[in-house]
Formats: C-alpha cells, sequence, structure tokens
C-alpha cells in the first residue's frame, strides 16, 4: 500500500509503507554532539565515517514539510504516511530496536518503513488509539530493526498525572543530567521537530495543559543508551524503552540503571527529583 492512496479509517492505514533515504551530517552529528555531551560522559568523533553512536539515526531522516503542511501542534499533519487519528495529543510512547553492525557519519541511508498495526484502546484518560511503525534503517555495514509506538489522546481540561513509578532502589548508576531550555531548543533543531510542548510555554500550559515544557523521549533514550554503552563497555544488540511519565523542565533528571536479567544487560531508568521514573529502558550488549 503506497503513501498516495486515499484511505478512510486509521485501521486502513495498516500495511502502508514508504521508503527514504537519509543521512547524519558531520554537522549534524556535531549539533547531536554539543546537545547530548554531560561530564560524565566522553565527547564522540564527529568526522565523516565515524561510527555513529546508537539512536544518532533518528536526525537521519528530518523530515521537512512547509509551514502550511504544519498542524497546530507543530507535527506534520496526519493524512500522509501516518493515518488521521481523530485525536489531538501525539506522543512517542516507546519502542525496540535491534542493533547489526554500524552506521557511519555521513553514509546515505536507506530507511523501509511499514505501519503494522493501528489498535484502539480505552484508558483512565479516555480513548487512545496506539500505530506501530516498523523501521528497516540500513548502511554499508550496519543495520537496524526499529519497532516505533505512537499514542494518540485527547487533550485533558486539567493534566492529571500517571501513577509514579519509584526509582531503583540501589542502583549501579546514577548521574545526573542538566536539563535547561537550551538542551531543549537545541535537540529539537537538531532532529527538527517542531512539536511546541519543547519550546513553547504558552502553548504547552493553554494548549496542550501541560505544567510545563516537556523533555523529548527520545533525548532521554539516548541519554540512557550512551550510559549503558558507557558502563558495559558493549555496543548495544538490543535496546527497548516506554515512557512511563512525562518529565517536565525543571523536574531534574537522573540516569540511573541496576542489572538486567541477562550477562551484560542493564534496566534503566531516567528519574525526576521527585523520585519517579519517567523513561524506562532495558539494554543487551553485544556478546562478540
Amino acid at each position: 500500500m503506497q503513501a498516495t492512496d486515499t484511505i478512510a479509517r486509521p485501521e486502513d492505514w495498516i500495511g502502508r509503507q514508504e521508503t527514504s533515504g537519509g543521512r547524519l551530517t558531520r554537522e549534524g552529528a556535531a549539533m547531536l554532539a554539543a546537545t547530548l555531551g554531560h561530564p560524565a560522559a566522553r565527547s564522540p568523533e564527529v568526522a565523516e565515517g565515524a561510527p555513529m553512536p546508537p539512536l544518532w539515526h533518528w536526525a537521519a531522516f528530518n523530515a521537512h514539510p512547509p509551514m502550511a503542511e504544519l498542524a497546530a501542534d507543530g507535527h506534520p499533519r496526519l493524512g500522509g504516511f501516518l493515518p488521521p487519528v481523530p485525536l489531538d495529543r501525539r506522543m512517542w510512547a516507546g519502542g525496540e530496536l535491534r542493533f547489526t553492525g554500524d552506521l557511519r557519519i555521513g553514509e546515505r541511508l536507506a530507511r523501509q518503513s511499514e505501519i503494522t498495526a493501528v489498535t484502539r484502546k480505552e484508558g483512565a484518560a479516555g480513548p487512545m488509539v496506539f500505530v506501530t511503525v516498523a523501521h528497516r534503517v540500513e548502511g554499508a555495514a550496519g543495520l537496524i530493526e526499529e519497532r516505533q509506538d505512537i499514542v494518540y489522546l485527547a487533550i485533558p481540561q486539567v493534566f492529571r498525572p500517571p501513577r509514579a513509578v519509584p526509582a531503583p532502589g540501589a542502583p549501579m548508576i546514577d548521574e545526573p543530567v542538566e536539563v535547561t531550555e537550551a538542551r531543549l531548543f537545541r535537540y529539537s533543531a537538531a532532529t527538527f521537530n517542531a512539536h511546541r510542548i519543547h519550546y513553547d510555554l504558552a502553548y504547552t500550559r493553554e494548549v496542550e495543559r501541560y505544567p510545563a515544557l516537556v523533555v523529548h523521549g527520545p533525548m532521554q533514550a539516548t541519554l540512557l543508551m550512551e550510559a549503558a554503552i558507557r558502563h558495559t563497555g558493549r555496543a548495544p544488540a538490543r535496546f527497548s524503552f516506554r515512557g512511563v511519565h512525562p518529565l517536565f523542565l525543571g523536574d531534574g533528571l537522573r540516569l540511573m540503571a541496576e542489572p538486567g536479567d541477562a550477562a551484560g544487560a542493564l534496566a534503566l531508568a531516567t528519574v525526576a527529583a521527585a523520585g519517579h521514573r519517567c523513561l524506562q529502558a532495558e539494554f543487551e550488549g553485544r556478546t562478540t
């Protein structure tokens, strides 16, 4: 099913496919390095041909819709590749990735994407629609097989936080990361993400009803990935993550981890100063 087909219901988007080319330039890699760095992390090499740090491919396929094609929230309007779900709040809820070899900075990449599921659910906050997208990202000697989970909800009249999940009790990793307006702006710029909840405080409070600017889930995942690689000394074989509580500017941010079930595995979380988890992740390192 091609992206130009006219389809009536969100469920009819299952099987829809899209092929795109991408590239993380040296300049783009330098933007990410400057944005994601923190005192505990080593600065990665950002030269052409250098190995691409895992999850940085999220900045290699930035879409460039004209202003006229943006929705009120700053995202591209739905109905192109993604289905026109009639719910106004859109969030990247989580995903899973499997890694083979390494992608390289500056190399041409190919991505094949397919919508594999559209699921309607009823939650405590009302109706939800989950859209699952499978991506296959290939370079000359690297492959990422990725599942992306997107959730759509109605915007409530008043923000009510989800149930708090306590932080790990005895983490083997506990590192603070400073989060400022500048870091949020830089990550939005590096990924060409115009979602207004990350930079427009008036919109964030008055329209989406959040109490403060929202820290990007993918940025949190990337910070956890770097910490996992640094502490295990292993490249990733598998990485999964799931948002369990929004992280807001001013909440504080700590990267925490405890041993996972498998050898070389870690159970990770970003944790707010109040002591609850925001993004949970699992990391499995390569054995060879």
